[in-house]
């Protein structure tokens, strides 16, 4: 391989017409540019240089690899620049997955704050319940794991984000709506209406809490997200449970807190280890975990 050094040493000869004048520019001795000629010659295979009079004249393939070696020295400068853009996160590309519930309360002012702070970043979103690759590797991945699982995964590294309770959605007529706390057997005779998408850790964390308490949820109305299932108890058909980050707003639901026992997922965040010291990764991390502050202090 033609070392680049070299190949800009003959450029400024060609391009200056001597060899003490490309001395010159490029901060060199004329015995040292006469030193790197001779090499490039010697690893080319080529006579690139000739001499005339007291000097040197470029030959045919001195003037022709001198053009190209422009080439690629442009394009080699704008590597160099890219790099530099890449290690202050101001080009490439972010791949963030998340979950229905994180999507909507987090990401959205997450990506606000990346698009103007990162004018040239491609961000790559991906909601996890339609993504459908197992052998997808984003560089953030926002997860739900079960009190019990102790989530490890190569190449990541992991952070707990939020300890999410889950919550009574009860309609505002109910008897218990005005109550400070409900427990789940106090529930045990409604209509329950199921807003489970995957039949992941989410639901497996309501059904381990109902199986304490000896609970067999009637489920009267399948959906298949939290609005859809929120709907159904505004308009007073059934009750559902579900975390409380995905509450949201919704007219003529009333939210009660469950104790006897408390169903809670654990949030996390896997940030991919080759890319966690990028700064635009460095700051979606940031904002992420203001975003959980908020919610938090919020709903507290």
């Amino acid at each position: 391989m033609l070392d680049v050094h070299r190949l800009r040493v003959l450029r400024a000869v060609v391009a200056s017409g001597s060899v003490g004048a490309a001395a010159t520019t490029l901060g060199y001795t004329p015995s040292a540019v006469s030193q790197q000629l001779t090499t490039l010659q010697r690893e080319t295979g080529l006579r690139l240089v000739e001499r005339k009079g007291r000097g040197i004249e470029p030959t045919a393939a001195g003037h022709t690899l001198a053009a190209e070696a422009g080439r690629v020295l442009e394009s080699l400068s704008g590597v160099e620049g890219l790099v530099s853009d890449l290690r202050a996160g101001r080009a490439g590309s972010l791949s963030i997955s998340y979950f229905a519930s994180a999507g909507s309360a987090w990401i959205p002012p997450i990506v606000s704050v990346l698009i103007q702070e990162f004018p040239d970043l491609r961000l790559d979103l991906r909601l996890a319940e339609l993504r459908g690759d197992e052998h997808s590797h984003p560089d953030l991945d926002i997860f739900v794991a079960r009190p019990s699982d102790a989530p490890e995964r190569d190449g990541y590294v992991m952070h707990c984000l939020l300890e999410d309770p889950y919550v009574a959605a009860l309609p505002i007529d109910h008897p218990l709506a005005s109550r400070s706390h409900v427990s789940l057997t106090e529930l045990a005779d409604d209509h329950w209406v199921d807003n489970d998408f995957n039949r992941g850790p989410c639901r497996q964390v309501f059904i381990d809490a109902c199986a304490k308490v000896g609970l067999a949820p009637d489920f009267r109305i399948e959906t298949h997200d939290y609005p859809t299932a929120l709907s159904f108890v505004a308009a007073g058909i059934g009750i559902t449970v579900l975390p409380e980050l995905g509450v949201g707003s919704q007219p003529g639901v009333a939210i009660v807190p469950i104790t006897e026992p408390t169903p809670v997922r654990y949030v996390y965040v896997a940030v991919r280890a080759a890319v966690a010291s990028n700064p635009a990764v460095v700051r979606a991390l940031e904002l992420l975990h203001e975003r959980v502050d908020t919610s938090s202090a919020v709903s507290a």
